[in-house]
């Protein structure tokens, strides 16, 4: 008998064991990217190129970071959520941003099917996230409530930027709702305070829209900045469609900015990319995007400013031009978790759009080879 009870209570001490595990659980994670060797023309003012580990250390396509994330059900179907994140250099080992630890993620919410997920804290803007099913051919095709990402070091990353707040494509101080319906639509806003006893100084608001249809996935975007006191405003759609092992990507950015006395920047800039994924190891990708703007002002480099974050120069006066980039990249799968690359870009610049990491030269080559693992 006295056998009899120990075996129950062995069970029921494994069953509450099991159930503590199943409500409560952290997890450390992480993603390992290695650009090398990399190579990159008109690396300096006498037009000399340079070889090296990522470009300007940073690795193509992934920033390397660890994490740490967590889930609690606390009942009724809801969970509370959290995120930690650090962002560090393979080239050097350095952090990613000195001084900031968690320069990734550093949030706290909470999450429900009915009502969706809310977050508080440093997180993606929801903009970016939105707006990644179309932005490259890397990340996810359908839309999620989870954090995605765009590429990373290389020339046609910039675009991200449409997507931005006033402190990066990342919101301070930033509260975030999502929710995917069951019909397939996708939901979400965001508001950053700013912090300040000017309530709306360095503030961002953005709404999304979107819709999952299965080979095909739209979404949209608006964006409202208040950057130093100057007004900021962004907008996009897009979406992708994936026929037999092919998926393609097209969308577009339109940015008002507002310069003082030197009148409203407009920017018009689109992008259209492709995925090739055949049945084994490769796959295969192929993009183009182009960033026009009129009426730009400068910064004190005398470059043309990212939008929403980038400060101008009044002195520098305004300017037309655009950039085009060509990029293309082929992967193969060693598994699941890890993949070899080999990947490149073309830059052009026309008229007045220039940029810092060019010299003054109008046109710029990178191409690299990788490996990437997660663990």
């Amino acid at each position: 008998m006295k056998n009899k009870y120990l075996a129950y209570a062995i069970a029921a001490g494994a069953f509450a064991a099991n159930g503590a595990h199943a409500q409560s659980s952290v997890q450390l994670y992480g993603l390992i990217d290695l650009s090398v060797p990399t190579y990159q023309s008109h690396a300096d003012a006498n037009g000399n190129h340079v070889v090296g580990m990522g470009i300007g250390g940073e690795p193509w396509f992934s920033g390397s970071r660890w994490g740490v994330k967590g889930a609690e059900d606390i009942g009724g179907g809801t969970k509370v959520i959290f995120r930690l994140e650090s962002e560090y250099r393979m080239s050097d080992g350095e952090m990613e941003d000195q001084g900031q630890i968690f320069d990734r993620d550093a949030w706290v919410g909470v999450q429900n099917d009915t009502f969706g997920k809310l977050t508080a804290g440093f997180q993606n803007t929801i903009a970016r996230d939105a707006s990644a099913i179309y932005g490259d051919p890397y990340g996810s095709a359908a839309l999620s409530t989870e954090e995605g990402g765009w590429t990373n070091a290389n020339n046609f990353k910039q675009m991200i930027f449409y997507a931005a707040s006033a402190t990066g494509t990342r919101y301070n101080n930033g509260l975030a709702w999502k929710k995917l319906f069951d019909n397939g639509i996708f939901a979400s806003a965001g508001y950053a305070f700013g912090n300040t006893t000017s309530f709306s100084n360095n503030s961002n608001y953005q709404a999304a829209l979107g819709y999952n249809g299965g080979p095909f996935n739209v979404s949209a975007f608006y964006n409202h900045a208040d950057r130093a006191g100057f007004m900021n405003q962004s907008y996009s759609v897009g979406g992708n469609y994936t026929f037999s092992i092919v998926r393609l990507n097209a969308g577009y950015f339109g940015y008002v900015g507002d310069q003082g006395s030197l009148g409203k920047r407009r920017d018009n800039a689109w992008t259209v990319s492709l995925k090739v994924a055949p049945k084994g190891a490769f796959d295969y990708e192929l993009g183009y995007q182009q960033m026009r703007v009129k009426n730009a002002a400068y910064n004190s480099d005398g470059d043309i400013p990212n939008a929403n974050i980038g400060a101008f120069d009044p002195t520098q006066g305004v300017h037309n031009g655009f950039k085009e980039t060509l990029y293309g990249s082929v992967f193969y799968h060693l598994s699941k978790r890890t993949e070899v690359y080999l990947a490149g870009d073309y830059m052009r610049l026309h008229g007045g759009y220039t940029v810092g990491t060019t010299f003054g030269a109008t046109n710029q080559v990178e191409l690299t080879s990788g490996i990437r693992t997660r663990f």
